[in-house]
């Protein structure tokens, strides 16, 4: 089979999630990591991508022949079918290729206690390759009527949690894209109190990565900002679990900076996050633990799982953000999300703006002065990506073709990847995605023009290599 486990769910072509394929993930799923569960509904959404129609159809028919009971969402974020799964004990599935190219797609599972783990890949696979080889039959067809309750229920998550219009007075862009959850995160951010600019409403397909951004976007919601004099541009990647937030200069807030800001308002004590997110969390000082993990939600949520000191929350360099306790706030409380939300970190960005009244400019201002920045090369084979990490560990020639500032490393990180801290504390880090053929780069030094600087130079340094 040409689909595959990645960092967080199955991937693969979407040519590939032919029916039985499809049908033998899902109840080699269910048969495997569900069989003990109370409910017997399964909670199934998909991405506004133009094969997942198709897919989720397949999928809705596997769990009925399983002897399930389908409960379509419809279009509705990542996030918003599995905190509704969870409040119910029952497994959910999501037809999503998240932020990569629509010619992909996948599958994300969620368990009835939670996301999916690393270690449920193998059985789950194992079984999947079993019935394909008893030639599964495989039906497909009508999904089942949306259940308008899951998308009802993700807006009240949060309207009601951040009670008394915290927003009020903000002008805030919505860059709607082919975003699942566009018109939802526009109700919300309305229900908060926020004049919403929405914009770029498109019938097709748009990869957005918001760990590497197109410029064509940033610029796109700079012309926004100045048109409509706004306090920040928002959006996320295609289903919703990964946010994108510029604020009123035209700048993204990265990822991990807006996961500082939002643990920060939630008031965590312990926060799990991957190697990858910057290491101004752990200078600021504010947070009593700090674990860091391999790239991947899965293992985000593992290390929340083990956590002792509550609150405890996670979050990803992409700007994900997961809760592993429940989250008292002044108006209401947000019940555990271990999973990626992409309305909790941008939501509760601009209410800590708002409550200070100063700019998001100045509240990422108030950072240790590190700024992290990742872009990638695409097409580039899981084999030859693998090579180039494995002489750059190994070989100080290698690390000198690719780039001489790579000579001599202070320090060696292989959590993920291979991570370099290079005299002067500026920091690279190289990893083959789990998820795409793409090679990426994550960057780190003290100011915006230096990292720009450095990851300009190591994408041009790894083409030439590729080109060679």
């Amino acid at each position: 089979m040409s689909v595959s486990f990645g960092t967080s769910g199955l991937r693969g072509p979407a040519i590939d999630f032919t029916g039985s394929t499809t049908a033998a993930y899902v109840r080699a799923f269910l048969e495997v990591i569900c069989v003990s569960a109370s409910s017997r509904t399964v909670y199934l959404g998909a991405d506004l991508r133009a094969s997942s129609p198709e897919i989720a159809g397949y999928a809705a028919a596997a769990i009925s022949v399983a002897g399930w009971t389908p409960v379509y969402a419809g279009n509705v974020p990542t996030p918003a079918l599995a905190v509704y799964a969870l409040a119910r004990k029952s497994p959910a599935v999501m037809v999503t290729g998240s932020h990569i190219p629509e010619d992909y797609n996948g599958i994300k599972f969620y368990r009835p206690d939670g996301e999916f783990l690393k270690e449920d890949e193998a059985p789950v696979r194992e079984r999947a390759e079993a019935l394909l080889a008893e030639t599964l039959s495989a039906g497909g067809g009508s999904l089942p009527f949306v259940d308008p309750a899951i998308a009802e229920a993700y807006v009240a998550r949060y309207t009601d949690a951040f009670a008394g219009r915290p927003l009020k007075g903000l002008r805030v862009g919505l860059d709607l894209h082919s975003a699942v959850g566009r018109d939802l995160t526009a109700r919300i951010l309305e229900g908060l109190g926020a004049e919403v600019f929405p914009f770029r409403r498109s019938d097709r397909f748009i990869a957005v990565d918001t760990e590497a951004l197109d410029p064509a976007d940033l610029s796109r919601a700079k012309g926004e900002i100045a048109a409509h004099r706004l306090d920040a541009v928002v959006s996320t990647d295609g289903d919703g679990d990964r946010p994108l937030v510029i604020d009123e200069a035209g700048r993204q807030v990265n990822g991990d900076v807006l996961g500082i800001l939002t643990a920060r308002r939630l008031g965590a004590k312990t926060v799990v996050t991957p190697i990858s997110s910057t290491s101004a969390i752990e200078m600021t000082g504010w947070f009593e633990t700090v674990v860091r993990t391999r790239i991947g939600s899965p293992y985000v949520v593992a290390g929340m799982a083990a956590a002792k000191t509550a609150p405890v929350v996670g979050f990803e360099a992409n700007g994900g953000f997961l809760t592993e306790s429940d989250i008292a706030l002044a108006g209401g409380s947000l019940t555990r999300l271990p999973t990626r939300d992409a309305i909790l970190p941008m939501v509760a960005a601009l209410v800590a703006a708002a409550e200070a009244k100063r700019p998001l400019s100045a509240l990422v201002a108030d950072l240790p002065p590190r700024v992290m920045k990742a872009d990638r090369l695409k097409k580039i084979a899981p084999a030859d990506g693998a090579k180039l990490i494995a002489a750059i560990n190994s070989s100080r020639e290698a690390r000198v073709a690719l780039d001489p500032r790579l000579a001599a490393p202070v320090a060696v990180d292989h959590t993920d990847g291979l991570r370099l801290v290079l005299p002067g504390g500026d920091i690279v880090h190289f990893r083959q995605s789990g998820n795409a053929p793409e090679l990426r780069c994550y960057v780190e030094t003290d100011s915006v023009a230096k990292t720009d600087a450095l990851l300009a130079d190591m994408l041009a340094a790894l083409n030439r290599h590729f080109a060679a």
